[in-house]
Protein backbone atom coordinates (compact mmCIF):
# COMPACT_ATOMS: atom_id res chain seq x y z
CA UNK A 1 0.00 0.00 0.00
CA UNK A 2 1.28 3.25 -0.92
CA UNK A 3 2.21 6.34 1.96
CA UNK A 4 1.20 9.23 0.59
CA UNK A 5 3.22 12.53 1.92
CA UNK A 6 3.74 15.32 0.98
CA UNK A 7 6.55 17.51 0.30
CA UNK A 8 7.14 21.28 0.58
CA UNK A 9 9.27 23.01 -2.19
CA UNK A 10 9.75 26.91 -2.92
CA UNK A 11 5.60 27.38 -2.87
CA UNK A 12 4.50 24.07 -4.49
CA UNK A 13 3.07 21.50 -2.70
CA UNK A 14 4.46 18.17 -4.09
CA UNK A 15 3.14 14.41 -3.70
CA UNK A 16 4.96 11.76 -2.92
CA UNK A 17 4.62 8.15 -2.70
CA UNK A 18 6.56 5.20 -0.42
CA UNK A 19 4.97 1.63 -0.99
CA UNK A 20 6.78 -1.73 -0.66
CA UNK A 21 9.70 -2.78 1.56
CA UNK A 22 13.40 -4.02 0.89
CA UNK A 23 15.77 -2.01 -1.46
CA UNK A 24 14.70 1.29 -2.07
CA UNK A 25 14.13 2.44 -5.28
CA UNK A 26 13.31 6.22 -6.61
CA UNK A 27 11.83 5.98 -9.51
CA UNK A 28 10.37 8.55 -11.54
CA UNK A 29 7.35 9.15 -13.73
CA UNK A 30 7.51 10.69 -17.32
CA UNK A 31 6.64 14.00 -18.77
CA UNK A 32 2.94 14.03 -18.20
CA UNK A 33 2.62 10.97 -16.03
CA UNK A 34 2.68 10.57 -12.31
CA UNK A 35 1.85 7.82 -9.84
CA UNK A 36 -0.74 5.31 -11.81
CA UNK A 37 2.28 5.08 -14.70
CA UNK A 38 4.69 4.35 -12.48
CA UNK A 39 2.83 1.61 -10.58
CA UNK A 40 2.37 0.21 -13.98
CA UNK A 41 5.89 0.67 -15.21
CA UNK A 42 7.99 -0.40 -11.62
CA UNK A 43 7.89 -4.29 -10.59
CA UNK A 44 6.57 -5.11 -7.01
CA UNK A 45 8.72 -6.65 -4.58
CA UNK A 46 10.88 -3.57 -3.84
CA UNK A 47 10.32 -0.56 -1.95
CA UNK A 48 9.81 2.47 -4.34
CA UNK A 49 9.48 6.22 -3.57
CA UNK A 50 8.04 8.09 -6.19
CA UNK A 51 8.13 11.94 -6.19
CA UNK A 52 4.89 13.46 -9.07
CA UNK A 53 7.05 16.56 -9.92
CA UNK A 54 5.66 19.74 -10.50
CA UNK A 55 2.53 20.46 -12.30
CA UNK A 56 2.41 16.35 -12.62
CA UNK A 57 -0.81 14.20 -10.29
CA UNK A 58 -1.27 15.30 -6.92
CA UNK A 59 1.34 18.58 -7.22
CA UNK A 60 1.34 21.89 -7.48
CA UNK A 61 3.01 24.13 -9.73
CA UNK A 62 4.58 26.79 -7.44
CA UNK A 63 5.49 29.93 -8.15
CA UNK A 64 9.23 29.40 -9.64
CA UNK A 65 9.91 29.38 -13.27
CA UNK A 66 11.23 27.92 -16.16
CA UNK A 67 10.84 24.22 -15.20
CA UNK A 68 13.71 22.75 -15.83
CA UNK A 69 15.77 19.12 -15.14
CA UNK A 70 17.52 20.91 -12.56
CA UNK A 71 14.67 21.76 -10.59
CA UNK A 72 12.80 18.49 -10.54
CA UNK A 73 16.05 16.41 -9.84
CA UNK A 74 16.60 18.76 -6.91
CA UNK A 75 12.85 18.37 -5.62
CA UNK A 76 13.75 14.21 -6.34
CA UNK A 77 16.33 14.60 -4.19
CA UNK A 78 14.58 16.54 -1.42
CA UNK A 79 12.14 13.83 -1.47
CA UNK A 80 14.88 11.12 -0.99
CA UNK A 81 16.36 12.78 2.12
CA UNK A 82 12.28 13.17 3.56
CA UNK A 83 12.42 10.00 3.20
CA UNK A 84 15.72 8.36 4.86
CA UNK A 85 17.76 7.02 2.07
CA UNK A 86 21.20 7.84 1.89
CA UNK A 87 21.93 5.68 -1.14
CA UNK A 88 18.84 4.43 -3.26
CA UNK A 89 19.14 2.75 -6.92
CA UNK A 90 17.64 6.02 -9.23
CA UNK A 91 15.27 4.93 -11.89
CA UNK A 92 12.42 6.27 -14.14
CA UNK A 93 10.72 6.33 -17.61
CA UNK A 94 11.44 8.88 -20.29
CA UNK A 95 11.67 11.95 -18.15
CA UNK A 96 12.10 10.17 -15.27
CA UNK A 97 15.17 8.43 -16.88
CA UNK A 98 17.07 11.44 -17.40
CA UNK A 99 16.35 12.97 -13.81
CA UNK A 100 17.82 9.86 -12.58
CA UNK A 101 21.15 9.91 -14.79
CA UNK A 102 20.87 13.79 -13.45
CA UNK A 103 21.71 12.47 -9.85
CA UNK A 104 23.49 9.87 -10.73
CA UNK A 105 26.38 12.31 -12.46
CA UNK A 106 25.82 15.19 -9.99
CA UNK A 107 25.46 13.30 -6.65
CA UNK A 108 27.50 9.97 -7.13
CA UNK A 109 27.44 9.20 -3.51
CA UNK A 110 24.02 8.99 -3.26
CA UNK A 111 23.19 6.95 -6.09
CA UNK A 112 24.12 3.31 -6.01
CA UNK A 113 22.39 2.08 -9.37
CA UNK A 114 20.36 2.76 -12.19
CA UNK A 115 17.46 2.36 -14.50
CA UNK A 116 17.01 3.73 -17.32
CA UNK A 117 13.25 2.97 -18.98
CA UNK A 118 12.67 3.98 -22.71
CA UNK A 119 14.67 7.58 -22.17
CA UNK A 120 14.35 10.14 -24.47
CA UNK A 121 17.18 12.01 -24.07
CA UNK A 122 20.67 11.29 -23.70
CA UNK A 123 23.71 14.21 -23.90
CA UNK A 124 21.86 17.12 -25.73
CA UNK A 125 19.05 19.60 -24.82
CA UNK A 126 15.31 19.98 -27.05
CA UNK A 127 16.79 16.40 -29.00
CA UNK A 128 14.98 15.95 -32.59
CA UNK A 129 12.13 14.19 -30.28
CA UNK A 130 11.63 16.01 -28.49
CA UNK A 131 9.53 18.52 -31.30
CA UNK A 132 6.02 16.61 -31.31
CA UNK A 133 5.78 17.82 -27.70
CA UNK A 134 7.18 21.32 -28.21
CA UNK A 135 4.79 21.25 -31.06
CA UNK A 136 1.66 20.37 -28.96
CA UNK A 137 2.95 22.83 -26.06
CA UNK A 138 3.45 25.73 -28.31
CA UNK A 139 -0.42 25.01 -30.04
CA UNK A 140 -2.07 25.17 -26.50
CA UNK A 141 -0.45 28.06 -25.61
CA UNK A 142 -1.15 29.88 -28.97
CA UNK A 143 -4.19 29.03 -29.77
CA UNK A 144 -6.24 27.12 -26.50
CA UNK A 145 -6.38 23.58 -26.23
CA UNK A 146 -9.74 22.74 -27.76
CA UNK A 147 -8.13 25.06 -31.04
CA UNK A 148 -4.79 23.67 -30.53
CA UNK A 149 -5.87 19.86 -30.68
CA UNK A 150 -8.00 20.05 -34.10
CA UNK A 151 -4.88 21.74 -35.91
CA UNK A 152 -1.87 19.17 -34.59
CA UNK A 153 -5.22 16.47 -35.88
CA UNK A 154 -4.37 17.56 -38.81
CA UNK A 155 -0.90 18.03 -38.84
CA UNK A 156 2.18 16.26 -40.93
CA UNK A 157 3.21 15.17 -37.48
CA UNK A 158 0.18 13.35 -36.32
CA UNK A 159 -0.33 11.90 -39.57
CA UNK A 160 3.23 10.22 -39.00
CA UNK A 161 2.66 8.90 -35.92
CA UNK A 162 -0.24 8.05 -36.75
CA UNK A 163 1.44 5.85 -39.17
CA UNK A 164 4.67 5.36 -37.61
CA UNK A 165 4.28 5.53 -33.52
CA UNK A 166 0.32 5.21 -32.25
CA UNK A 167 1.23 4.79 -28.45
CA UNK A 168 2.73 8.61 -29.05
CA UNK A 169 0.26 9.82 -30.94
CA UNK A 170 -2.38 8.93 -27.89
CA UNK A 171 -0.13 10.52 -25.43
CA UNK A 172 -0.41 13.61 -26.83
CA UNK A 173 -3.74 13.89 -27.83
CA UNK A 174 -3.87 13.31 -24.03
CA UNK A 175 -2.42 16.93 -23.19
CA UNK A 176 -4.88 18.39 -24.76
CA UNK A 177 -7.60 16.89 -22.72
CA UNK A 178 -5.75 17.96 -19.66
CA UNK A 179 -8.24 19.80 -17.06
CA UNK A 180 -5.21 22.56 -16.61
CA UNK A 181 -3.86 21.91 -20.25
CA UNK A 182 -3.01 25.65 -20.62
CA UNK A 183 -0.90 25.78 -17.66
CA UNK A 184 0.97 22.22 -17.98
CA UNK A 185 1.76 23.70 -21.79
CA UNK A 186 4.48 25.84 -20.25
CA UNK A 187 5.76 22.61 -18.28
CA UNK A 188 5.90 20.53 -21.76
CA UNK A 189 7.75 23.11 -23.47
CA UNK A 190 10.46 24.16 -20.99
CA UNK A 191 10.85 20.49 -20.20
CA UNK A 192 11.21 19.74 -24.23
CA UNK A 193 13.95 22.41 -24.71
CA UNK A 194 15.65 21.14 -21.61
CA UNK A 195 18.07 18.14 -21.14
CA UNK A 196 19.74 16.22 -17.70
CA UNK A 197 22.88 18.46 -18.26
CA UNK A 198 25.25 15.82 -18.36
CA UNK A 199 28.08 15.08 -20.96
CA UNK A 200 29.32 12.24 -22.47
CA UNK A 201 32.15 12.12 -20.68
CA UNK A 202 30.18 12.47 -17.11
CA UNK A 203 28.28 9.05 -18.10
CA UNK A 204 31.32 7.16 -19.13
CA UNK A 205 32.49 8.47 -15.40
CA UNK A 206 29.84 6.34 -13.95
CA UNK A 207 30.73 3.33 -11.94
CA UNK A 208 27.44 1.73 -10.80
CA UNK A 209 25.27 -0.75 -12.38
CA UNK A 210 22.97 0.58 -15.09
CA UNK A 211 20.05 -1.09 -16.92
CA UNK A 212 19.03 0.65 -20.18
CA UNK A 213 15.96 -0.22 -21.34
CA UNK A 214 14.40 0.46 -24.70
CA UNK A 215 11.84 -0.26 -27.37
CA UNK A 216 11.42 -0.22 -31.13
CA UNK A 217 8.15 1.50 -32.70
CA UNK A 218 8.53 4.88 -30.44
CA UNK A 219 9.34 8.25 -31.99
CA UNK A 220 9.26 10.11 -28.66
CA UNK A 221 11.55 7.57 -26.79
CA UNK A 222 13.99 6.06 -29.82
CA UNK A 223 15.81 2.53 -29.30
CA UNK A 224 18.80 4.66 -29.84
CA UNK A 225 18.83 6.68 -27.02
CA UNK A 226 18.87 3.14 -24.54
CA UNK A 227 21.75 2.06 -26.93
CA UNK A 228 23.64 5.13 -26.58
CA UNK A 229 23.23 5.06 -23.13
CA UNK A 230 24.23 1.37 -22.54
CA UNK A 231 27.53 2.19 -25.00
CA UNK A 232 28.74 4.98 -22.81
CA UNK A 233 28.03 4.09 -19.20
CA UNK A 234 30.74 1.37 -18.14
CA UNK A 235 29.73 -2.05 -18.11
CA UNK A 236 25.47 -0.97 -18.61
CA UNK A 237 22.88 -3.77 -19.36
CA UNK A 238 20.86 -2.76 -22.81
CA UNK A 239 17.67 -5.04 -22.78
CA UNK A 240 14.59 -4.17 -25.50
CA UNK A 241 11.62 -5.59 -25.05
CA UNK A 242 8.21 -5.42 -26.89
CA UNK A 243 6.78 -2.02 -28.18
CA UNK A 244 3.63 -1.08 -26.06
CA UNK A 245 2.20 0.04 -29.16
CA UNK A 246 2.77 -3.84 -30.78
CA UNK A 247 1.31 -5.92 -27.40
CA UNK A 248 0.86 -3.78 -24.13
CA UNK A 249 0.38 -6.40 -21.81
CA UNK A 250 3.74 -8.61 -22.87
CA UNK A 251 5.61 -5.35 -22.80
CA UNK A 252 5.13 -4.89 -19.26
CA UNK A 253 5.23 -8.31 -18.34
CA UNK A 254 8.82 -8.09 -19.91
CA UNK A 255 9.36 -4.89 -18.38
CA UNK A 256 9.04 -6.26 -14.66
CA UNK A 257 11.01 -9.18 -15.57
CA UNK A 258 14.21 -6.87 -16.84
CA UNK A 259 13.75 -4.77 -13.74
CA UNK A 260 13.40 -7.83 -11.40
CA UNK A 261 15.96 -9.42 -12.57
CA UNK A 262 18.44 -6.62 -12.79
CA UNK A 263 18.05 -5.20 -9.41
CA UNK A 264 17.53 -8.89 -7.49
CA UNK A 265 21.64 -9.71 -9.42
CA UNK A 266 23.49 -6.91 -8.05
CA UNK A 267 24.51 -8.08 -4.74
CA UNK A 268 26.11 -4.74 -4.22
CA UNK A 269 22.51 -2.77 -3.78
CA UNK A 270 21.65 -4.72 -0.92
CA UNK A 271 23.28 -3.08 1.30
CA UNK A 272 20.67 -0.41 0.56
CA UNK A 273 17.89 -2.75 2.34
CA UNK A 274 17.47 -1.31 5.37
CA UNK A 275 17.59 -2.94 8.95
Amino acid sequence: MARPTILLREGAALRVSDTGDGLAVVFQHGLGGGEAQVAQTFPTGFRRITLECRGHGGSGLGERRPFSFEMFADDVLAAADQAGLDRFVAGGVSMGAAIALRLACRHPDRVAALVLVRPAWTFTAAPVNMQPITEVAELILDRGAESARSIFAQSETATRLCREAPDNLSSLFGYFDRPDAHAFAQVLANIAADGPGISERDAAALRIPTLAIGNASDAVHPLSAAYTLAAVIPNAIFAEITPKALDSARHFTELHAEISAFLHAHSNVRSLIPS
